[in-house]
């Protein structure tokens, strides 16, 4: 079997891939900006193939790459054409490339759109075969409210009304796994999505019953839906995600097909996602005493 290469390998759905692979008996290496990290503390004990490199960094690609026939890929870098182009110099025949489906009708001008966009021109430009992946929000984004749940029973979101058909990112890894294994799905932009749209409201509720907390959602629009988001990320990501939401650039609440299609079983609901994620929640599983609630 040919080596397969997992970038982003501590992350949301890098981890899950690089789990999958291994547990499938795959000859797969993980690229990681730090090899140190505590997610990969039992792939390091058991002797597994872990390089260092830089994604934003070309020039770190080529040791870390060699040998390796096809690579999962963060999109969003800041130089893709030539993270591409290190990647297909060590021998890389096929990419599958991690976008967002914000890039689909999405209004060129807005910061996410196009990030997602000249990423994808990128890896249609570059020598190798590709496939991409254009997935709806992650139901990981909930961890954000951990903070929030160690102080109280109130959870502020911004845009807490809108919809989305959020997805598990291990439902993400698994059809990467398929587009890096079986290239029947190269040339093909996959859209991804869970298997039904929940306001933050409906994840919340669901997760005050796996806590056994009554948990409350404060929906925050206008400028403190603003200064939240100015917290977590820059200026143009604020704005952008202000134009999704609050003024309907893009709509993720759309339910497709696709997991099923290309994985012959359902999307997995929120509460499989919550169920298989039960340690990250069991520090918050009960308010904190003389927490202002």
């Amino acid at each position: 079997m040919s080596k397969l290469l997992v970038t982003g390998a501590t992350g949301n759905v890098g981890g899950e891939l690089y789990r999958l692979l291994r547990d499938r008996g795959a000859d797969v290496r993980a690229v990681v900006r730090d090899r140190d990290h505590p997610a990969l503390r039992d792939a390091r004990a058991a002797g597994a193939d872990i390089a260092v490199a830089d994604l934003d960094r070309p020039e770190t690609i080529p040791s870390a790459a060699a040998g390796a026939s096809a690579a999962f890929v963060l999109g969003g870098r800041r130089d893709m054409p030539g993270l591409l182009g290190a990647l297909a110099g060590s021998g890389v025949g096929h990419v599958v490339l991690l976008t967002s489906r914000s890039v689909i009708g999405g209004v060129a001008g807005n910061a996410i759109v196009d990030m997602w966009t000249a990423s994808e021109d990128a890896v249609r430009g570059a020598s190798m075969s590709w496939t991409i992946l254009r997935p709806s929000g992650f139901m990981s984004n909930v961890e954000r409210w951990l903070p929030q749940l160690r102080a109280g029973d109130v959870v502020r979101v911004p845009f807490g009304e809108v919809p989305i058909a959020a997805i598990d990112p291990a439902d993400i890894a698994a059809v990467a796994a398929a587009a890096l294994t079986d290239r029947r799905h190269a040339s093909r932009a996959l859209e991804l999505s869970g298997p039904a749209p929940l306001r933050p409201a409906e994840q919340l509720a669901a997760l005050g019953r796996a806590l056994g907390r009554e948990l409350r959602l404060e929906s925050l629009t206008g400028e403190r839906a603003r200064a939240e988001l100015a917290s977590v990320f820059l200026a143009p990501f604020v704005e952008a995600q202000v134009r999704f939401f609050e003024r309907g650039e893009f709509d993720d609440a759309r339910v497709v097909p696709t997991v099923p299609d290309v994985l012959g079983r359902p999307a997995r609901t929120f509460a499989q996602w919550l169920a298989a994620h039960t340690p990250t929640f069991d520090q918050v599983k009960s308010t904190p005493h003389g927490a202002l609630t």
